[in-house]
């Protein structure tokens, strides 16, 4: 039997359902169809998101994630994720996390920095995300991540009607820095609340699922293909994305659905979107050191080679991260050529833009 305690709370989250109405945002605007960067954590820094926004154009740009409750707390470094360029738009902020109050509060602040959007990480198969119950673990609590959209939908929808910072209960460091990243003030206007999540946890429930995030009207839905027990090993199950993508459009709302999971070109994204009949994509780990991606290229060796040294340029002016986050990338530029290898092995261990640039020099030269 329900207690007390339950049934105010499903009175007030009908309440907050009444006084967030759907928004779409730029996601209405969008020219179909939408292939976009998919979100990865610790790849997906601005240096990268830079890099591939001024060589292609992707239809939408997802941040790394970042913990809502760090936010709400005062995790000041947090921050960094949330560093972009204008090139970037529209850019969407990704959060994880489980406490509702946090989800709030940090959508006040992303609305307040000029995010076109924010987008609810209900997918991270990572343990020490999940265990927390947060990314795809809220998949096992469908109730919890309802409300999370709800409160994140609230928090947004108070911005645009002129709730300060300080009023939402922003931490004050966090209110020094934003101020501090941002001295630009953006419209206040509601900004458009999505979902990245997954088909399933430990056996797949694509269709169930989507009928209950589909309650609380996300803008988009994005899924993966994989289950959290998948982590990302086997073959992402495009029909049951495809399955899941019906329920979305039979439903009668304006919801967009992308898929995502082994997107390995344009060409291929083409073709998954005509074969499973989704809105789009969102491609990842291919555009992983290749920002020529969504122009449907892979660049020439001094393409390259002149990337990795613009790109390293880059993240040592942003000043956001230790420089040790961004050889992963410059590995990644690296092929193709006598002596790639040596070089990758050399660049893993530079600590400059000018030591990266010093390296690769000689090799643009032959």
């Amino acid at each position: 039997m329900r207690d007390l305690h339950e049934d105010v709370f499903s009175a007030r989250l009908s309440w907050l359902l009444a006084v967030t109405m759907p928004n779409r945002g730029f996601w209405e605007k969008l020219k179909k169809p939408i292939i976009g960067l998919a979100p990865m954590d610790g790849v997906t820094d601005a240096a990268f998101r830079y890099m591939v926004c001024k060589y292609s154009k992707p239809s939408v740009v997802i941040t790394e994630f970042t913990n809502v409750e760090g936010l709400a707390r005062g995790n000041v470094k947090g921050l960094a994720a949330f560093i972009y360029s204008e090139i970037e738009r529209p850019v969407v902020a990704q959060i994880f996390g489980v406490e509702p109050e946090s989800y709030y509060k940090a959508a006040v602040m992303l609305s307040a920095m000029g995010f076109d959007g924010i987008d609810i990480n209900m997918g991270c198969p990572v343990n020490k995300v999940a265990a927390k119950g947060s990314g795809a673990a809220l998949i096992k609590t469908p109730e919890l991540a309802k409300k999370l959209v709800l409160m994140t939908k609230k928090g947004v929808k108070d911005w645009s009607e002129g709730i300060s910072l300080e009023k939402a209960g922003v931490h004050p460091e966090m209110i020094a820095a934003v101020k501090k990243m941002n001295s630009k003030k953006f419209k206040r206007k509601i900004i458009p609340v999505s979902i990245k999540t997954r088909i399933g946890y430990d056996s797949i429930v694509a269709e169930e699922w989507v009928k209950h995030l589909l309650e609380v009207e996300p803008a988009n839905i994005s899924m993966h293909g994989r289950t959290l027990k998948q982590l990302y090993m086997g073959v992402a199950n495009w029909e049951e994305l495809a399955k899941a993508c019906r329920v979305v459009k039979s439903s009668g709302l304006k919801t967009s659905f992308l898929g995502n999971g082994d997107v390995k070109s344009m060409a291929d994204a083409h073709e998954k979107i005509k074969d499973y009949g989704v809105d789009g994509v969102l491609a990842g780990r291919a555009a992983f050191g290749n920002p020529w991606f969504f122009e449907g290229r892979e660049p020439t060796v001094r393409e390259g080679l002149k990337a990795a040294i613009e790109h390293a340029k880059y993240f040592e002016k942003l000043n956001h991260l230790h420089f040790q986050n961004v050889r992963k990338h410059l590995g990644r530029y690296v092929k193709g050529f006598e002596g790639a290898k040596e070089l990758r092995i050399k660049l893993m261990q530079l600590e400059r833009a000018q030591d990266v640039e010093r390296e690769i020099l000689p090799f643009l030269k032959l």
